[in-house]
Parts: structure tokens; sequence; C-alpha cells
């Protein structure tokens, strides 16, 4: 008998887990999966075309709300969940609904879900969201292209729109960003790439993905695997770099499954030294010691520059945040929030009582967002609310703390300036150091002399 498999997903390592498990796998039916976390991903079908020959319908996506009813429903054995940045507490909590509704629950570890590439590969990862998981990819990418090689990065999926367009995605320039209508959470990640001139995959069949970066057109030397929120690599690494937040000293420990990303780490970057307190970083480097003693130790911080500070001195903003890291990621501040209170903002505005359509059901979700607005724009409506909201605040103007140029997709009608952020690393070792020793071990170097 197949045993009959649902998985619980967010549109990601979900889908992941099925191409790598089960998707040929004859021993298994997989009857559905469940979606959480992201909006405007329900009603859809894990496509025929990406599902492979032993599903010819597709697997329909539930609601997550659904989850006991469907395993009643649809005599389902094994329930497997496939999404990350969950606390303990709310995982077990999940593990006890699907156990009392009869079924088994499963997490599935990287030695089923990992690919072998046959470049070199650097993974990067995080303790939580909001880590700084991506502006430590971009380092990475920028010291190895300075060395003269080509760079391909692979970003964690986001596929939001259409499953079956979405399989391999390339970007190379910022028309890509309109070629495949990213969304907000998307463009901040793809964006800081390709300003940069390297090229980044993503999609949703990370074997085509890889074999197709491995032979990307431009050349591959090396990958960089660009993490998402705390999850585990889809790669096997030759070298994973985890990197973790003194502000969430305690999270690593406690969120699945940043642990494993940190017990997986050959490198610790400790993050944001520079607006964390003494205490908290000394709490996280006995954290890191006690948990992976092994791993190099990188101190970083995180220095913040912003396009226009006479926009924020003394006036009264409206400060933007990087969505997930206020949402799923628990962040209470973000590089906009620095940046106002760096260049003397008078007063952070709070954006509750303009809220309209879909960011009002972001903030009954995660009330602890507080006084900033996150980015939200999964599609065309949450882009309207946000534009809508951003313009009907009663603020002098617009501090912008994501990742991406928010005023090349909506209409921001109030005076604007654009945080940036980059890792600099601090001391010894440094990730300048780690990288030359790597390079030099797997004479990639020499190969390209």
């Amino acid at each position: 008998m197949k045993r009959r498999i649902l998985i619980m997903g967010a549109a990601g390592r979900d889908f992941h887990n099925f191409n790598t498990a089960y998707r040929d796998n004859r021993n298994y039916e997989v009857v559905a999966f469940t979606a959480a976390q992201i909006p405007n991903i329900l009603g859809r079908k894990y496509p025929a075309s990406l599902a492979g020959e032993l599903y010819p319908e597709g697997i329909p996506i539930f609601d997550e709300k659904e989850l006991e009813l469907l395993i009643e429903k649809l005599s389902v054995d094994d329930v497997v969940f496939a999404y990350s940045d969950i606390s303990y507490e709310s995982l077990m909590h999940k593990s006890a609904l699907v156990n009392a509704a009869g079924a088994n629950f499963i997490l599935m570890g990287p030695e089923e879900t990992s690919l072998k590439s046959t470049k070199p590969l650097i993974s990067i990862g995080a303790t939580r969201t909001g880590c700084g998981k991506s502006q430590t990819a971009r380092q990475v990418v920028e010291l190895l292209m300075a060395e003269g090689l080509k760079v391909v990065a692979i970003r964690h999926p986001m596929p939001y729109g259409d499953l079956e367009a979405q399989r391999v995605q390339r970007y190379a320039t910022l028309d890509d960003l309109k070629k495949y209508d990213c969304t907000i959470e998307e463009m901040e990640e793809y964006e800081p790439h390709i300003v940069r001139g390297n090229v980044i995959y993503a999609g949703v069949d990370y074997e085509a993905i890889l074999r197709a970066a491995e032979n990307d057109p431009d050349g591959c030397d090396i990958i960089v695997w660009d993490g998402g929120n705390n999850d585990f690599p889809f790669y096997q690494s030759d070298l994973h770099i985890t990197v973790t937040d003194p502000h969430r000293p305690g999270h690593g420990l406690a969120y699945y499954p940043g642990e494993v990303t940190l017990k997986m780490a050959d490198v610790v970057i400790i993050n944001k030294i520079d607006s964390a307190s003494p205490e908290d970083i000394l709490k996280l480097r006995k954290i890191i010691a006690d948990t992976v003693p092994a791993a190099q130790v990188i101190d970083a911080a995180s220095p913040i520059r912003v396009a226009d500070p006479e926009v924020i001195r003394g006036k009264r903003v409206l400060v933007i945040e990087d969505g997930p890291t206020l949402t799923h990621g628990g962040m209470t501040l973000g590089a906009g929030t620095l940046a106002a209170l760096k260049f003397g903002a008078k007063e952070l505005i709070d954006p509750r009582p303009f809220l309209v359509g879909q960011l009002e059901d972001t903030f009954e979700t995660y009330p602890g967002i507080g006084k900033l607005l996150p980015a939200m724009g999964y599609g065309a409506d949450q882009l309207r609310d946000l534009e809508v909201t951003i313009n009907t605040c009663d603020c002098d103007a617009v501090v912008i703390g994501t990742p991406m140029d928010l005023n090349r997709v909506i209409d921001i009608q109030k005076p604007s300036t654009r945080v940036f952020y980059d890792l600099q690393s601090i001391g010894s070792p440094n990730l300048e150091g780690v990288l030359e020793a790597f390079l030099e071990k797997q004479e990639l170097l020499a190969a390209i002399s």
C-alpha cells in the first residue's frame, strides 16, 4: 500500500521536498499541500508538468486551517512539515494536532533533500529571518567576483505566482523582474544582486535550476546559495555560513529550523554588533561556543547610509521596513528605523490609522509590528494598499528601509529617501580571509589563472 502524504508548506521547501523525495517515488502518494504564512497563494495546484507522470492531474493546495479535516478526508498517513522560521512551541502544537488526527508528523533533513552540484558551492543561512543573510550573500558574491570568478547565485524559492512559468527563473537585468512579474519580496532579494552585476536564479524545480546555473551562458565557476528565512540549504555545501543576530540572541535555539542551520555551520557571523548591546553579544557568543564549537566566528557590523539625510532630519517620518523581517521574523526595528534615529527624525509616525485593505489583515495577524510599515507586496492588491497607505499617512517624509527601489513599483507622493546597508567584517577572522582559504582549498584561483 502506498503511504498517503500531505505536505505542509508556504510555497518553497514544500515543493522542493516533494521534488526530491516523492515526485517519482511509487511507494508514496502525495494527496495535497497546505499553505501558510504567505498571502494570496491558496487555491492553486502544483501543476502536472512539475509534479511528474505519477500526478497527471497535479496536486491541490489547501489552506492550512483545513489540515485536521484534510487528514481525515484524504486518509493521510504522514504529514510532512516543510516551512521555516517557526517557534518550537508553535511547531509542536502543529505536531500535536496532526498526531491527534491520527497521522505521523515528519521533519525531513538534508540527507534526502539536498542536491549535489558539479561546481563548488557556498551556502548562506541564518538563525532567523532578518539576521542579514542576504547582505552577507551579496558581500560573498562581491568578494568572489573581485577574485575574477564567475559567480552565480541561487535564491531560496519564492514562487507566489504561476508555478509552471516559474519552474526556472534567471535574473540578469532589472527588466527580468518585470518579465517574471515579481512581488516586492522577490525584488528585495533579486534586485541587489542584479545591480551588482551577477546573475541570480530562483523558481520551483531546484534540480533544474542548479543544472541551469552550472551551465549559465555567461559562465559559472562557483555557486552561492542565498537562503530564505532560517532554512537549511537545498544543496550540499562545500562551505556553509550561518548569520546570527544579537538583537535576538536566544532565537537560534528556539526557532525551527534555525538551530539546524546553526549546527551545520562551518562559519558563524555575529552581525549587527554596531547596534546590539554588549550583554546580548556576549550571550550569543556563548550560545555559538556551546552549540557549534568548531565553527569559525566572524564579527560583523551593518553600517547604514542614506541617499538623502535631509529628507529625515527634523521631519515626522513614516518608516517602511522589509516585510518578512517584521512579520514572521518578529523584529520590531530594521535599517529604516535605525536610519531615522541616526539622522534625527523628529517623530516616527504610526501607520495603523491609515491602513487599508490587506495591510489591515497583516497587522491583525502580526500585532507586534507596532509603528512601522512592512513593505508587503505579494500581488497587485497589496501593492495598491501599500501605495494608498503611504500617501494618506500624515507624515512629512518616508524612509524606505527595504533592499529594493520601492519608488520603481509604486507612486510615493511624499518626499522619500532610501536606506542602504552592507555587511562589514570586523577584526579577525574576517570574511575575506575565510573565502581566501576556501578558494585555495578548492584550487579555484589556480584553475582560472
